[in-house]
């Protein structure tokens, strides 16, 4: 099996080498991911300018573009062959309508809509200002990866996996579900001349079986997903 591997929180994160590893135990690796934290990108592409490539070794790329780029030059030759594409884990949550604002999805929407297979992991945090047990997500990418690679794909669609915050040692259950369609908790807080967003994403709405309340339950959130729609 041979895995391209991307993100949007840039080369070098915690998030993309923990999916390195998990990878790479299940068949050989390419990386080719931004050069920059890009977090909340979408499905930006850079069609105006140049894109740098900078060659970090063997089947291993930087770009100063987008994740959808990545995949795009993958897609044009940069990575020869790859039967999979990976993209993660992202840290933080891409639940529900997150699949319109991330990066680490547009990555796999774009490989989808390329006609490869996709996957794209991200690990919930409760508090944002906790760091991850990126040991503990390995474990969870070892679990959820061989269960979708048997499964395979449909032309046209990509798995989105979203891991909860950690309870201890245990592991999670594995549960298929749809994205949760409401919006996003939309308050603000002015100064009379500009707004700065105030919402809390631990307080967003959660449609009973969708992957917000999933993921926020403590389970494992698998969402299978259109490239044409996100629900």
């Amino acid at each position: 099996m041979r895995f391209l591997l991307t993100n949007d929180d840039g080369y070098g994160a915690p998030g993309l080498e923990t999916l390195e590893r998990a990878a790479i135990a299940r068949g050989s690796i390419s990386v080719i991911a931004p050069d920059d934290h890009l977090s909340g990108c979408s499905h930006q592409i850079v069609d105006k300018r140049p894109i740098a490539v900078t060659h970090k070794g063997e089947g291993r790329f930087t770009l100063d573009a987008f994740p959808a780029d990545c995949v795009r030059l993958a897609n044009q030759g940069l990575v020869p062959e790859f039967d999979w594409v990976l993209s993660g884990v992202n840290n933080g949550g891409n639940l529900g309508v997150d699949l319109y604002l991330s990066g680490t999805v547009a990555a796999i929407r774009e490989a989808a809509i390329l006609g490869h297979r996709a996957i794209g992991f991200s690990q919930y945090r409760r508090n944002r200002h906790v760091e991850a047990d990126w040991s503990w997500t390995e474990r969870q990418v070892g679990r959820v990866l061989p269960v979708l690679l048997e499964r395979g794909l449909d032309p046209g669609y990509f798995w989105n996996v979203n891991f909860p915050h950690p309870e201890g040692d245990i592991d999670p259950p594995l549960v298929f579900c749809d994205p949760d369609p409401q919006p996003l908790q939309l308050a603000y807080v002015s100064n009379g001349e500009t707004y700065t967003y105030s919402g809390s994403y631990q307080k967003r709405p959660q449609t009973p079986g969708h992957d917000v309340e999933v993921c926020f339950g403590g389970a494992i959130a698998i969402s299978l997903v259109s490239v044409f729609h996100a629900s």
